[in-house]
């Protein structure tokens, strides 16, 4: 089957700081139409960054929608008009884990929740580490402002996925990426 979804209407029920509500009638296989509401989001990057030493950096960070810190790779919206990816990643990675990267290389893309948001994240790996001089870093504020950096070795990482430690499903992703990809090719 090739049905198009046409959407036939669409508004904008709500909008925020960074994220909006938005309602579609879309055109449904046999004639009909149905409603879809959505979260419309502008997208993310999530950064791997792994120095020489098969460390990774993760930084513990609250988030307020479950209450709790959690460990996450260096992240932030896409919400910088018209900034490359890559330049997200990168400024994203300075500005949490005070570290720049002289390569930064595309992993994948991924939609983590389809069924209600529009959200597509991009996922990089960073190589080549270098610390940004103190003069240089990022001011942090809110959340931020208490968000603290630890390097893991990668394998520790992983195994702190399946023991409960990590739950940011951003986070599990880049780092089954990243070490599957080590496997596969031996070194990164």
């Amino acid at each position: 089957m090739n049905h198009v979804f046409e959407v036939r209407d669409s508004q904008t029920v709500w909008s925020g700081f960074r994220f909006g509500m938005v309602r579609d009638e879309v055109a449904m296989p046999g004639g009909g139409t149905a409603e879809r509401v959505y979260l419309d989001h502008p997208g993310a990057v999530v950064v791997a960054a792994l120095d020489a030493q098969d460390r990774i950096a993760l930084i513990h960070q609250y988030r307020h929608p479950v209450r709790q810190r959690l460990w996450e790779l260096p992240a932030g919206l896409r919400d910088v008009e018209g900034e490359d990816p890559a330049e997200a990643a990168a400024r994203e990675l300075a500005e949490e884990a005070d570290t720049r990267a002289a390569r930064i290389s595309h992993l994948f893309t991924f939609h983590p929740t389809p069924g209600c948001s529009n959200e597509r994240i991009e996922i990089f790996l960073a190589r080549d580490l270098s610390p940004v001089p103190d003069a240089e870093r990022h001011v942090r504020t809110d959340e931020e402002a208490d968000l603290s950096l630890r390097w893991w070795d990668l394998d520790e990482a992983v195994a702190a996925i399946f023991d409960g430690q990590i739950t940011n499903g951003c986070t599990i992703a880049g780092l089954l990426a990243v070490s599957q990809l080590r496997a596969r090719t031996h070194s990164l």
